[in-house]
């Protein structure tokens, strides 16, 4: 495994971190036992990761509690979240308090390293900062946590509006933001202010069904042409990335997503998720390879750095809140 720092919480963490949502949770989204999933979570600390990243309302906060030996509490990092809102409600300070509280019972913790607020639109930013902020740093002074942070919510807010506005605020510690090989608009907006105000990125969305789910990008690409957003040829090609898979490129498609993201200039930490045990060795041996051949990542950049919200979907418990 290979360590970084993140960003100017001094916290030192595994660039490969284990995501306990999305459509997985750790496998019990796919009809995987909790055993299962605590078996996993120990093959991620033996090959090294330290970041978990979980929250109150993926349902995984006990699994990781269970998985974690006491003894390793302060070798690992865990990152939990609490919601905003619920529909078209916000959240109270108390309730975010509440879901803290819970989140350190389910997790078998006094303290988690960073405490986020989860899938933040540009339209709840103010509220957010205003009334729950306030509460959530009354209890980081009471020890129940050591950073805060913020997390997108990239399918409702393609531009990122809300980490334009919300990074230079000096509030938020880390935040958790979308990219991926065809949504690069973090490169404009969101990683020009975490290297200036050394704020810890964590990325989601690394890979998504669009370089998962076989037809998914031949779709996508018909659609893009045919709005003028790509080559026409890519639309004509039923594998339009096959140019990155080559002997001294990438492995797959999805290696090619591990290693584009990894090694962009301003990432700390790159999370993935599964529910499989061999899926977890890979995912790592793709986040830990050299980059991709220079020539490879200046054709992805030229064909799509302009892109804007392609290949967000939203995915069980990582998908979008209001």
């Amino acid at each position: 495994m290979k360590y970084t720092t993140l960003g100017r919480t001094g916290l030192r963490v595994s660039v490969a971190g284990l995501g306990c949502g999305g459509n997985s949770r750790l496998g019990q989204g796919v009809g995987k036992s909790p055993e299962d999933a605590v078996a996993l979570v120990r093959d991620a600390l033996d090959a090294g990761i330290t970041y978990f990243d979980t929250a109150h309302s993926y349902g995984t906060e006990p699994v990781l509690g269970r998985a974690v030996p006491a003894a390793l509490r302060d070798s690992v990092v865990i990152s939990t979240k609490a919601r905003v809102a619920r529909g078209s409600q916000p959240e109270t300070a108390a309730s975010v308090v509440a879901s803290l509280d819970q989140s350190l019972r389910d997790l078998r913790t006094d303290y988690v390293d960073v405490f986020m607020f989860h899938g933040v639109p540009p339209h709840r930013y103010a509220y957010v900062r205003d009334n729950l902020v306030p509460a959530a740093l009354a209890e980081k002074e009471k020890g129940k946590f050591r950073f805060l942070g913020i997390s997108e919510t990239p399918p409702n807010d393609p531009d990122q509006r809300m980490l334009a506005r919300a990074l230079p605020e000096d509030i938020w510690d880390v935040a958790l933001l979308g990219f991926h090989m065809m949504n690069q608009v973090a490169r404009q907006i969101a990683f020009p202010l975490t290297r200036r105000y050394a704020t810890g990125a964590v990325l989601m969305f690394v890979v998504r069904n669009i370089f998962s789910k076989p037809g998914r990008l031949a779709d996508t690409m018909r659609d893009l042409a045919a709005r003028g957003q790509v080559p026409a040829s890519l639309a004509d090609d039923p594998d339009p990335l096959a140019f990155l898979v080559h002997d001294s490129g990438a492995s797959s498609l999805q290696d090619a997503a591990y290693r584009f993201a990894r090694h962009e200039p301003g990432v700390d930490v790159v999370l993935f998720g599964t529910g499989d045990r061999a899926h977890l060795r890979a995912n790592v041996a793709s986040i830990l390879a050299p980059p991709l051949p220079p020539a490879d990542v200046a054709r992805l950049n030229e064909l799509f750095a302009d892109l804007r919200g392609v290949g967000l979907d939203g995915s069980g418990h990582n998908a979008a809140l209001p």
